[in-house]
């Protein structure tokens, strides 16, 4: 049987400015190759429904007047789809132009996806020692005659240039084949996954399932982009990868619209499913843990241990560190705070002589100096301070899974209480209607480190306090 000949299609785009998520497209040019040459094209301006700015203007040439006929996005999306339909998306420095068209459909409330290859890398393997690959470094290194730099056809007809001569050069066909497909051979698929399905599955943040031929979830993993995460799955050599190609029979996938709603689903669905896969997980984003416990004499303790299944069974656990002297430093701020015995917060023995009990930095308890009921009334006000995380009321307000809505994640009485999402048209409607939209859990030590992880780590959010 002979081999189906890959479809191509070249694309660049103009934009009102560099970022995919607040700036528009002002114009696209698309040419479709077949066996090398150039089959179709399609070229317009498109009105981007707001103003091109000064600097803008001057680098491609395209002013608001030219513009303000054209037609808009939603009126050439049709037209989009089908000209790169089953055929490869090409563009030199692929991630711009191919976000830019999938956060367009994002705003339309379609997912655009599609194969894509990047010229810019093709050409550092094709063309090596160049100064730059930059498409103006190789129009100018090619002598490739371009009438208009900056204008979607011309940069398109340059593009298609170049990526010829790495076709014709014949140096790079395995390369091409492992960038469309992540370095993943099929035939090292589960039987059941197709590379066609990798390809199909969305380019949103979100958490993916792993099952068995017993529809049993096995995995569940969480990313800012689903497809290209599981493509490293499987085209990684570890025991993780090797467990889920000898097991894995389907996937599922859930869109959460923003990466801190992955990692908290993601945080709760493994508790809840328990994926044999997934087993080490915390341990290794979490190796101790904080806890307490009553002791003989009835005093409230703090100590903390390494994180496994055996060592939490049973524990009332607080929090969760990353490092042993993590630990050490959140129980030492508890027993400073609170004036309470080092040696009940396993941080130093205390005997007939204890240092601390001499100098007044506590009462005594390990020396019987102190009652249980004077020592306890401080040690649960500790025990809360440990796991109070949050000491305000909030919202967290972040992208929801498609330009309609926003996504709500409280924090209420110190603690992470459940996420929800909401349209942006109910937004005004007040802190009762939000309160509604939450999906309420259970609060947890790991999914308050989320949180607070994810605050202290980004700013692509908007605080609200309640």
């Amino acid at each position: 049987m002979a081999k189906k000949e890959k479809v191509f299609t070249i694309v660049d785009i103009e934009t009102t400015g560099g970022m995919s998520a607040r700036d528009r497209i002002t114009e696209i040019a698309m040419v479709k190759v077949v066996n090398g040459e150039i089959v179709d094209s399609y070229e317009t301006l498109i009105n981007p429904q707001r103003s091109i700015p000064t600097e803008i203007t001057r680098i491609t040439g395209i002013t608001n007047d030219m513009v303000r006929d054209a037609p808009k996005f939603y009126e050439i999306a049709k037209r989009i789809v089908e000209f790169t339909e089953d055929s490869v998306f090409v563009a030199h420095n692929v991630r711009f132009d191919y976000n830019f068209i999938r956060e367009e459909f994002k705003s339309l409330g379609y997912t655009y996806s599609r194969k894509v290859l990047c010229t810019v890398k093709l050409s550092r393997k094709a063309f090596p020692g160049l100064r730059s690959y930059s498409l103006g470094n190789l129009i100018e290194h090619f002598d490739i005659r371009v009438a208009n730099r900056h204008r979607a056809m011309d940069d398109v007809l340059a593009t298609y240039d170049v990526f010829k001569r790495i076709l014709d050069g014949g140096k790079v066909e395995s390369d091409l084949e492992n960038m469309l497909n992540g370095g993943i051979k099929e035939l090292n698929l589960p039987g059941n996954i197709s590379m066609e399905y990798l390809h199909s599955l969305p380019e949103e943040p979100g958490v993916y399932y792993f099952y068995n031929v017993y529809g049993t979830v096995i995995y569940v993993g969480k990313s800012i982009n689903i497809k290209s995460r599981i493509f490293q799955h499987f085209g990684s050599i570890d025991d993780k990868t090797e467990k889920l190609s000898k097991q894995a029979h389907t996937i599922s996938f859930e869109i959460t619209g923003n990466e801190l709603v992955a990692m908290l689903l993601e945080s709760r669905e493994i508790k809840s499913l328990h994926p044999e896969i997934n087993k080490a997980q915390r341990t290794k984003e979490y190796p101790f843990f904080v806890f307490s416990y009553y002791d003989p004499e009835g005093f409230l303790c703090f100590n903390f241990e390494r994180t496994s299944t055996k060592t939490e069974k049973g524990k009332d656990i607080l929090t969760y560190t990353a490092t042993k002297q993590g630990a050490k430093s959140v129980l030492y701020q508890a027993s400073k705070h609170y004036e309470l015995c080092q040696g009940k917060c396993t941080l130093n023995d205390c005997g007939q002589d204890c240092f601390y009990f001499h100098s007044g930095d506590c009462a005594g308890a390990s020396i019987q100096k102190e009652t249980t009921d004077d020592y306890n009334e401080r040690a649960v006000m500790a025990r809360e301070y440990l796991f109070r995380i949050f000491q305000e009321d909030f919202f967290l307000i972040l992208e929801g899974r498609n330009h309609e809505e926003q996504s709500l994640v409280l924090i209420q009485n110190g603690h992470y209480r459940g996420f929800g999402y909401l349209d942006k048209s109910q937004m005004d409607l007040g802190f009762e209607e939000w309160m509604e939209a939450i999906d309420y859990v259970k609060p947890t030590p790991e999914a308050d480190r989320i949180v607070s992880q994810y605050i202290a780590k980004n700013k692509g959010f908007k605080k609200v306090l309640v």
